[in-house]
């Protein structure tokens, strides 16, 4: 009996070691694809859109709204290679209209890209990390299609033919549903209605609320 009760703990004990020692592989193979995941910018350059993206769900996206809008930006573009155009956005958000998930947008009607928009019919909503703040704050300098030149990003096709760039974190395509044009009638706060009358004084026309139908959205892997 003895020596039974001895063999028994000796199997425990190797056992415990063996699944102790699984455990760990398995963390460490776990940590190694984190780190495998976490590239550098040539990394992502040189990566394709497959493997840098994911589809989900919009209701899976779980950054939180007003912080990816007003403080990361939204940088809206629209166009096919090489002709695209990209701008910034600190107003806007997603919902639901008729039943469908959807964007909207608040535009100056003179921006550039908001012309490529009304042209092409679709365009991405993409979002960054803090790092390249600085990239994309370029695409807010100025309108026109000559600052496309200038800027540092990877520019990519969606599998629907979309574009966004590589090192977005997170890009919602969309199909324009409604564009449609404010009056300062519409508001009712004198600084909102003073805001919408000093654009129209510069641009002759006033802003646009652009709505788009989600059609899909991509993550980082």
């Amino acid at each position: 009996m003895k020596n039974y009760i001895v063999s028994l703990l000796a199997f425990a004990t190797i056992a415990t070691t063996a699944c102790n020692g699984n455990n760990r592989s398995a963390q460490s193979a776990d940590s190694a694809a984190g780190e495998s995941r976490t590239l550098n910018r040539e990394q992502v350059q040189a990566a394709t859109f497959d493997e840098l993206f994911r589809s989900i769900d919009i209701r899976e996206v779980e950054e939180d709204l007003f912080t990816l809008v007003n403080s990361d930006f939204t940088v809206i573009t629209s166009g096919t290679l090489p002709a695209y155009n990209s701008m910034i956005a600190s107003w806007g958000g997603w919902g639901v209209m008729f039943d469908r998930p959807v964007t909207w947008c608040f535009l100056r009607s003179n921006r550039y890209t908001l012309q490529v928009i009304m042209e092409n019919g679709t365009y991405t909503m993409s979002y960054f990390d803090e790092e390249y703040k600085g990239d994309i704050m370029l695409f807010g300098t100025r309108s026109g299609p000559e600052k496309m030149k200038e800027h540092n990003l990877t520019a990519v096709e969606t599998p629907d033919g979309n574009i966004t760039y590589k090192e977005a974190k997170i890009v919602i395509e969309c199909s324009t549903a409604a564009i449609t044009t404010v009056s300062p009638d519409d508001f009712r706060d004198e600084e909102s209605r003073k805001f919408i009358v000093d654009a129209h004084t510069e641009t002759g026309e006033y802003h646009k609320l652009v709505f788009g139908d989600i059609t899909k959205v991509w993550v980082r892997k």
